[in-house]
């Protein structure tokens, strides 16, 4: 089944489309992003928490890219130390739901978690999960399905796997989910029960560890996205400075109800092969582009006819010749009875 593809407002899209200037966080791999690869990226744990690694923590679990055709999807972690959740999150930095801030606040953000000696760097870790378009589709595609919510769920548990591994004391857990959270968080119990799990929709707007997970997992898909585009971009070179100048991302937000994604990808599709590393084959949108009425090449894949499909294994061992012989016994000399016969 393909996805069904998520419609939104004007408003909702321009928040989803990446700034001109995002940050290039750490969790960027340009190599594994162009080769269509998913992957991990765990930051160091900080030093509020090595230096005692008792520290009790919060941990909260956000994701970003779930919906669109174009581009991964992404998964992040955030933790810190219990006693800080809302006096350095909420109160100092103003986290909340990725939705709600602008693209360049999320950005600003990054960048503060991300620079060695601020208080955000010192206090928290953090971690992504970036599933590529290409393993999505592939999924999906399969003939036993690996849905989107059970990919989006193994992801959830292999970070926080990871990052218990490592030795971090998490006590509380907070996930974000459009799923039946109910469901979800009798599953997680099961795994660690000795933690307190709380799961939610709109998590990311109820508590300040998931907003700060939510914005690590958009900026790091705003950004992938970003260096999705670069083997579309065009380039134009200015030879009196000998500078080259680069178009900014073409396909918007990457959502199908965006126009420019709709547009981009009619206009950039290869009547064979559809498009790159960066397009979830799974989509609707993409589906009806290569498969559906306005398709220029329709390719049809023929089952040929088993013509062995009734034969028994023994009948591989008893065939018989045209002369009606057994080819067996025949295969060598004189059968066995006419050499006989001539003594």
């Amino acid at each position: 089944m393909p996805h069904t593809d998520v419609q939104m407002d004007t408003h909702d899209i321009a928040l989803e489309t990446p700034p001109a200037d995002v940050f290039m966080a750490p969790s960027i791999c340009k190599s594994d992003l162009l080769a269509g690869k998913s992957y991990s990226h765990f930051s160091p744990i900080p030093a509020h928490i090595s230096d005692d690694m008792t520290t009790e923590c919060v941990l909260g679990v956000d994701e970003a890219g779930r919906g669109p055709v174009l581009g991964p999807m992404v998964y992040a972690l955030y933790y810190l130390p219990m006693e800080l959740q809302q006096s350095l999150l909420a109160d100092t930095h103003h986290f909340d739901d990725s939705k709600v801030l602008t693209p360049e606040v999320r950005s600003s953000l990054m960048r503060k978690l991300c620079t060695d000696g601020s208080d955000l760097h010192r206090a928290s870790g953090w971690a992504t999960r970036l599933l590529s378009a290409r393993d999505i589709s592939a999924h999906m595609l399969q003939p036993a399905q690996y849905n989107l919510n059970a990919q989006a769920m193994d992801a959830t548990i292999d970070l926080i796997k990871e990052v218990l591994a490592k030795g971090v004391n998490v006590k509380e857990i907070y996930i974000d989910t459009i799923g039946r959270p109910e469901v979800y968080q009798k599953k997680l119990e099961r795994i660690w029960p000795t933690i307190r799990i709380t799961v939610a929709k709109k998590a990311d707007s109820l508590y300040p560890v998931v907003s700060a997970a939510s914005v690590c997992a958009k900026v790091t898909r705003d950004a992938a996205l970003d260096v999705c585009y670069e083997p579309y971009q065009d380039t134009a070179v200015n030879e009196d400075k000998a500078t080259e100048a680069s178009t900014h991302v073409a396909w918007g937000s990457g959502y199908p109800s965006d126009a420019r994604t709709s547009t981009w990808l009619k206009q950039n599709i290869d009547p064979v092969f559809g498009w790159g590393n960066e397009c979830r084959f799974s989509w609707g949108t993409a589906k009806e582009l290569l498969e559906g009425k306005t398709a220029d090449v329709k390719v049809d894949w023929p089952v040929e006819d088993d013509a062995n499909g009734d034969m028994r294994m023994t009948d591989f061992f008893a065939a018989k010749t045209e002369a009606g012989g057994d080819e067996l016994v025949d295969w060598f000399g004189k059968r066995v009875t006419e050499e006989m016969e001539d003594f």
